[in-house]
């Protein structure tokens, strides 16, 4: 575990991330894909493990029942997703790595959604790999949630 700083493009947003896991993942879906323009990667951080300066900047979109995306309304950078149903994941960010002012020591374990993965490229590392099935069947919340 280890502590990172981080921030939008043009600075507007700065956040600091305690105790955060040097692992982290990629997402396939077709909203990541839309959203960033690749695939997603990203580290998964508690919700009171971040710090956030430049809050206020922020915008934020309901990408689905159990989420919402929120960007930097300055220059544009996705800062993070963040889940919002109730649940176990209830509140966690999910931050660009590519934010992070130093992404060393980080290490890609895994990718969902790889059943809808871009045929354009693929990682050198050997990932945990997850379906859109999968994860629907493992995160998503219960009906009538």
């Amino acid at each position: 575990m280890v502590d990172k700083t981080g921030q939008c493009m043009c600075g507007a947003i700065k956040f600091t991330l305690r105790d955060v896991n040097t692992d982290f993942g990629g997402c396939h879906c077709k909203m990541c894909q839309r959203w960033s323009g690749s695939a997603m990667l990203t580290v998964t951080v508690p919700a009171d493990s971040i710090t956030i300066e430049g809050a206020e900047n922020t915008k934020t979109f309901k990408s689905s029942d159990w989420a919402e995306r929120s960007w930097c309304d300055k220059c544009g950078s996705g800062v993070w997703y963040r889940v919002t149903s109730p649940g176990p994941y209830s509140g966690t960010y999910h931050v660009p790595v590519g934010l992070l002012d130093d992404a060393s020591g980080m290490k890609l374990v895994s990718e969902i959604f790889v059943d809808v993965k871009s045929p354009a490229f693929s990682y050198a590392e050997d990932t945990k790999k997850m379906t859109g099935a999968e994860v629907m069947a493992q995160f998503a919340p219960p009906e009538g949630e």
